[in-house]
């Protein structure tokens, strides 16, 4: 049984966190921490979790900590993890970070975007955490960088075409509608009910938004060559839930049928990567609800020639912590699926 702990258990991965340990087979919740709930049970915080759990929530300490987890995730905000991370580093405790602050490898890079960092020794340590990418570097890391939610969509929408040298590394638009829990759990004036409900709206425009780096960074790596992705993220009226829906040129035509071919063959090993085939409908958001799947429909638009992907995932699932928890799997040696195989909550 793996000893698994939570720094930052009661935002909304964290949250998550806890939801999917509790029911894996495979793990024992022993230590979670929470600076406004220090002192008092996990159940107060989460009320739903009253009769599943009496843990209580504790201020973190790296030393009790690295005595009582095999495996420890981070759910803190950016600039902030890295130093707990170094703690934790220190003392050979095996992490899954969810926060930025090791997806990027380049400290120059880095800081352009989230500001100098205080422990650039370990980007190169860190391990991306793509499962279906970096599966067998995962299985000995110590430190893995658990994706961001809105890159996962990117990434496994555009991997079949950039592993085969297929994608013009100029063309490509990531157009994205998120849910409002991707901007965490603190208040924020446009995140309040009366701002969203019945709205929508565009942010982060013009390669402004610090996960197009991060885009940047894992297509580039995959293709072999420089790739800058045109993201624009929006904001939508619900709680969870990333649908991109990705624009890019190919160097040789394809149509809908040698796509879906090339796409079916990348994934079809891949237990948590759906792939909708010309005639099955496009993925919408409760097709993915409450699940780590990412579900991506490939598609050819015939008077342009333009590829046209919808990339759907659940963004606090498999665009956090169920990608956390399928990360800790595999540095674990338990089956990859295990504690994750949970159906679609709909409608």
């Amino acid at each position: 049984m793996i000893r698994a702990g939570i720094v930052g258990a009661t935002g909304y991965t964290g949250m998550e966190l806890v939801r999917i340990l509790l029911e894996h087979p495979g793990v024992r919740l022993t230590y979670v921490t929470s600076r406004t709930w220090s002192g008092r049970p996990l159940a107060n915080a989460l009320p739903g979790l009253t009769g599943w759990s009496d843990l209580l929530c504790r201020e973190f300490d790296a030393t009790e900590a690295a005595g009582e987890v095999d495996i420890i995730f981070l759910c803190l905000p950016h600039g902030e993890a890295m130093d707990t991370v170094f703690q934790l580093h220190s003392l050979n405790v095996r992490q899954v970070d969810l926060s930025a602050d090791f997806r990027i490898a380049d400290p120059k890079i880095f800081g352009e975007w989230y500001g100098p960092h205080r422990h650039p020794q370990l980007l190169t340590e860190a391990v991306s955490g793509y499962p279906e990418l970096y599966r067998e570097d995962i299985t000995g890391a110590v430190l893995v960088a658990n994706p961001g939610c809105y890159p996962t969509t990117a990434v496994y929408g555009l991997l079949p075409l950039a592993e085969v040298d297929l994608l013009d590394p100029r063309s490509i638009v990531v157009d994205s509608k998120s849910g409002v829990s991707g901007a965490g759990k603190e208040p924020r004036g446009h995140l309040h009910f009366p701002e969203v409900e019945g709205n929508f709206s565009a942010y982060a425009i013009a390669g402004t938004h610090r996960h197009v780096c991060e885009m940047d960074q894992e297509l580039s790596k995959i293709s072999g060559k420089s790739v800058q992705v045109t993201f624009t993220p929006h904001l939508a009226p619900l709680s969870r839930g990333i649908l991109s829906t990705i624009y890019a040129r190919t160097v040789s035509p394809l149509n809908d049928d040698g796509i879906f071919e090339l796409y079916r063959k990348r994934y079809e090993k891949e237990p948590f990567i759906r792939v909708r085939s010309p005639d099955q409908p496009l993925p919408t958001l409760k097709d993915v609800r409450g699940t780590n799947l990412c579900i991506v429909a490939p598609r050819v638009d015939r008077r342009s020639g333009i590829t046209v992907i919808v990339s759907c995932i659940d963004n606090l699932v498999k665009g956090a912590s169920g990608q956390a928890v399928q990360n800790m799997n595999i540095m674990s040696g338990l089956p990859e699926t295990m504690g994750l195989e949970s159906l679609p909550l709909t409608p």
